[in-house]
């Protein structure tokens, strides 16, 4: 991995990069286990394990899970981490394991399941357990139809769609504390702007430019009514054991729903 990458996220993070806002929701991660669902290549797993968390990833693709290994080795991370290749219905990790659950671009992919995805999930999480997904959102339908003209990225599946109304509604009503914070819409012409290259060896225009996208976004995406509009969402929840257990009962999720995306 880049060294600059991890010194990026070491360093000072800035919550309107997507990315760094995640982390820096998740705060000191010293002697936290993480659950990295989805972990492919390692990378994020690489960046937990480097903030101090001991880092459990997972993935279906053998080859992924052989270079997340060697990439761990090369960062010095790899006694804070193991990897295991399973489907994530097959995997058999004891309940109350995990301090920290962590997904990037995962459970757009297992819609059909997501429901017993999320019973797996619940189960493996201590009491009190942080949740943490950044995800493809579609919520305006006239958007979709505009991003629907332009790939999602190189080698998306052809089944792969972003989550709609439908799914975050499920998620809301199986961890009802869920937050949403919005992300991309003006910073969506990022890919234009960073062709070629990425943003820790970009030229200082355009990382000035990339700043300016996501800073914009953030402001933009923070409005009632605008809320809607962003391509990624970032999801933030706690595992409760309880629930039910002498509490009030949590407002319908198409409620919270309509009132977190403005």
């Amino acid at each position: 991995m880049d060294p600059a990458i991890l010194q990026r996220y070491r360093g000072r993070l800035r919550p309107w990069f997507n990315k760094e806002f995640r982390f820096e929701s998740l705060g000191d991660l010293s002697g936290q286990h993480v659950l990295d669902v989805g972990c492919g290549d390692g990378s994020n797993s690489i960046l937990l394990a480097s903030r101090g968390a001991r880092v459990t990833g997972i993935d279906i693709s053998p080859r992924s899970i052989e270079l997340a290994t060697e990439r761990a080795k090369l960062a010095g991370v790899q006694d804070r981490v193991v990897f295991h290749c399973s489907p994530l219905e097959l995997a058999t990790f004891p309940e109350n394991t995990f301090d920290v659950i962590w997904g990037d671009g995962i459970l757009h992919h297992l819609i059909p399941e997501l429901e017993g995805v999320l019973n797996q999930l619940e189960r493996w999480g201590k009491p009190g357990a942080r949740v943490v997904f950044s995800e493809p959102l579609s919520l305006s339908p006239t958007l979709r139809r505009l991003r629907s003209r332009i790939p999602i990225h190189e080698g998306a599946t052809p089944d792969e769609r972003p989550l709609e109304s439908a799914e975050l509604n499920l998620i809301l009503q199986r961890l009802p504390g869920t937050r949403m914070r919005h992300f991309s819409l003006l910073s969506w012409f990022n890919r234009f702007v960073m062709k070629g290259t990425s943003y820790e060896r970009a030229p200082a225009a355009r990382r000035l430019a990339t700043e300016l996208l996501h800073a914009a976004d953030y402001a933009l995406l923070s409005l009632p009514g605008f809320k809607s509009l962003g391509g990624m969402v970032v999801l933030t929840s706690q595992i409760s054991k309880q629930a039910g257990a002498g509490q009030s009962e949590p407002a319908p999720a198409s409620a919270r729903l309509a009132e977190a995306c403005g």
